[in-house]
């Protein structure tokens, strides 16, 4: 049995993807920061479509966790699967937050590098010698890192996101002598708990995004989970490299 690795899979967009991919027959180890018992509701959905799952504790802005997160990676990879390597990487953990660019501190701009950026490079570093040959990467980034998504108060968030654009043809340029495929996806608004669930607490913000979206609607998380999940299957098998935008055309 394929095996994935989906970063921030308590709720939202992580959520979505674990349970999209754990469908199509593969095995998930997702993590969670403090929201374990999202993490846990996750793991029972896809068990409850007689899929497996196990949930690991990650601070993605912790870099110094890693090895320790890589070797409860092989207990569970050895555990539940008997395996040594897994095949997916889904980079999805990270957080959102408003900040004009004359109200940012120097403490946000560096916790959005060391969970935005720094992380996910560190975290695909350490995990890389257990992905096996022929698996898939998917960076979750956002569509404030294009021309689409522009909008004042993501100056910090959106620069990081775009860093990991880049570090997405990077990473395919690198691992492609080993089969190893990697894309990233640019969603755009999407009703998830980001931003200390601000789609929940100020709800009068929907209509306004949903007037500005071509197809009339805010995204949902599994609009998001059905391409990632895509992306790191066989019907993904012949795109590397790429940055899709999933936002229902965004100011299209």
């Amino acid at each position: 049995m394929r095996v994935a690795i989906v970063t921030g899979a308590s709720s939202g967009i992580g959520q979505s993807a674990a349970i999209q991919i754990a469908k199509r027959g593969v095995g998930v180890i997702l993590t969670y920061g403090r929201n374990r018992a999202g993490a846990l509701d996750t793991v029972a959905d896809i068990e409850k479509e007689g899929g497996a799952a196990v949930a690991l504790p990650l601070d993605v802005g912790r870099s110094e966790t890693f090895p320790a997160f890589r070797d409860a990676v092989v207990a569970a990879l050895r555990d539940t699967w008997q395996r040594d390597t897994f095949d997916i990487l889904v980079n999805n953990a990270g957080f959102g937050q408003m900040a004009m660019f004359e109200d940012t501190t120097e403490e946000l701009f560096d916790r959005f590098m060391r969970v935005l950026l720094k992380g996910p490079y560190f975290l695909t570093q350490t995990l890389l010698p257990l992905l096996a040959d022929g698996g898939a990467v998917v960076n979750v980034t956002s569509n404030s890192a294009l021309f689409s998504g522009l909008e004042a108060g993501y100056s910090a968030y959106g620069s990081m996101k775009g860093g990991l654009t880049v570090l997405t043809r990077y990473m395919a340029k690198e691992f492609s002598p080993r089969g190893i495929r990697v894309n990233s996806i640019a969603p755009g608004s999407t009703r998830t708990r980001i931003a200390d669930d601000a789609f929940a607490r100020f709800p009068e913000v929907v209509p306004a995004l949903a007037a500005q979206t071509a197809l009339g609607r805010i995204g949902e998380p599994d609009d998001i989970g059905l391409v990632i999940a895509a992306l790191a299957s066989e019907e993904g098998r012949w795109i590397t490299a790429q940055n899709i935008e999933v936002s229902g055309g965004y100011h299209l």
